[in-house]
């Protein structure tokens, strides 16, 4: 092949790559255009107004329990203060506390559990600060997740059960503050 007929091939190669990027960032402006954003993708500035931001961020955690709840406590006031980290004064408080539920999935033919059903269950409130505490907002936040339990790898399972709790926490961190985000949103004055 000469040096001609080579060229004129790479920059035929090189302007069907060009049009195919042309094509996919239209194709994303376009989507992007008629509101379409994929459901797991991180929150944007756009998804909620800077009021509810701030609101968000003005949110005090109440006081939780056991290991659960300080990784609960610490996963909401990563996602509570990511909106507006510049709030300093809380005038709402979260009260959350934790049920968790286990339930044997899978048995071995001795008859030991070799998996686990875990269900993390949060009813929480969310109120004013000030006397007397007026309600904002109450609801419950449920999560699922299972582990398997590892034949002779004891440690191998414990870890399993730790990041299965800690999974379990933050889909409940991150449903609590979706549902207050609504709630400042639909009702600013709150």
């Amino acid at each position: 092949m000469s040096q001609a007929a080579s060229s004129t091939l790479s920059s035929d190669m090189r302007r069907k790559a060009l049009a195919r990027r042309g094509l996919l960032a239209g194709l994303g402006t376009m989507l992007a255009g008629c509101g379409f954003r994929p459901l797991n993708a991180p929150p944007s500035a756009d998804d909620f107004s800077a009021d509810t931001g701030r609101q968000l961020a003005a949110v005090r955690i109440g006081r939780t329990y056991g290991r659960s709840g300080q990784l609960l406590h610490q996963s909401l006031v990563r996602r509570l203060t990511a909106r507006d980290p510049s709030a300093l004064a809380a005038r709402y408080e979260l009260t959350v506390s934790l049920l968790p539920a286990f339930e044997a999935q899978g048995y071995r033919r001795d008859g030991s559990v070799s998996r686990i059903r875990m269900t993390m269950t949060a009813p929480w409130t969310l109120q004013t600060i000030g006397v007397p505490p007026k309600p904002v907002a109450a609801g419950t936040s449920r999560a699922f997740d299972s582990y398997n339990i590892v034949d002779n790898e004891y440690f191998a399972s414990v870890l399993s059960s730790e990041e299965a709790e800690r999974r379990l926490v933050d889909m409940v961190a991150e449903d609590i503050v979706t549902r207050l985000a609504i709630t400042f949103h639909e009702n600013p004055t709150a």
